[in-house]
């Protein structure tokens, strides 16, 4: 079984917490009392470059009140993303590490590290990881949760 992938960032050297506060207890500079605070999250490159471990999700972002959706994600070296589409929502993706292929309808772009890519939303796509594998982070907008409605009856 694959561990679970790491999320936020309260972890991370420097980070600062949901109060407001460095790790050390002081006052975070400029920060309003109670509301978000920006703060580094992961070092992507770090989290990619650690045991080459199984394909899939590395880290993911879970703070609450959040509106984006973001993750790192490994392919292994050749790997393949089977052809998908994405109906809703447009994803930013930036390459990590490695190198690869992402094949489009207008043919294939090769992906090299500090690529990046705009898959817009509707748009099919695949990807195979190079010869060193492939680690990226993706970044789009926060899926609505699911929601019960009551159903009509006619």
């Amino acid at each position: 079984m694959a561990d679970a992938p790491r999320t936020g960032g309260a972890e991370t050297p420097g980070a600062e917490t949901p109060g407001g506060e460095t790790p050390g207890g002081e006052p975070s500079s400029g920060a309003a009392p109670g509301g978000p605070v920006p703060r580094l999250l992961c070092d992507a490159q770090q989290v990619a470059a650690e045991a080459p471990g199984p394909a899939g999700v590395l880290w993911r972002l879970a703070e609450s009140g959040r509106q984006l959706d973001a993750n790192v994600i490994r392919i292994p070296p050749e790997g393949r993303i089977d052809t998908h589409l994405e109906p809703d929502l447009d994803v930013l993706l930036y390459v990590v590490s490695g190198d690869g292929t992402v094949e489009t309808e207008q043919g294939p772009q090769p992906l090299a590290e500090g690529g990046l890519l705009w898959l817009p939303h509707g748009s099919r796509r695949s990807m195979t990881a190079g010869p060193g594998g492939l680690a990226y982070l993706t970044v789009h907008r926060r899926r609505p949760g699911l929601q019960i409605k009551n159903r009509t009856v006619s």
